[in-house]
């Protein structure tokens, strides 16, 4: 696992699963919002067959980057401690 931010080892990228895979989408945008997480961003960009989508979402006082990549997945990134209570509460 490494994380895409610049200059913090105390952030993380997780790959979830397959970027196709809707219920796991919903199942994170459930914990995102039952954490009271807030859209601040989104961005779909499309190179050929590659799309890639973009969501930036405020869960309290940090920022939680949501990425959709073909042939690379659903990524989540953002602080250890928030990226490991998401994918806590995405196991229950």
């Amino acid at each position: 696992m490494t994380s895409r931010y610049e200059g913090s080892a105390n952030n993380k990228c997780v790959v979830l699963g397959p970027e196709y895979d809707e219920e796991l989408l919903r199942k994170l945008f459930s914990v995102l919002s039952h954490l009271g997480g807030r859209k601040l961003d989104s961005e779909l960009s499309i190179a050929g067959s590659q799309e890639l989508f973009e969501l930036d979402v405020l869960v309290g006082e940090e920022t939680v980057h949501v990425e959709t990549e073909t042939y690379v997945g659903l990524s989540i990134q953002g602080t250890s401690k928030i990226i490991d209570e998401i994918v806590d509460r995405m196991r229950l």
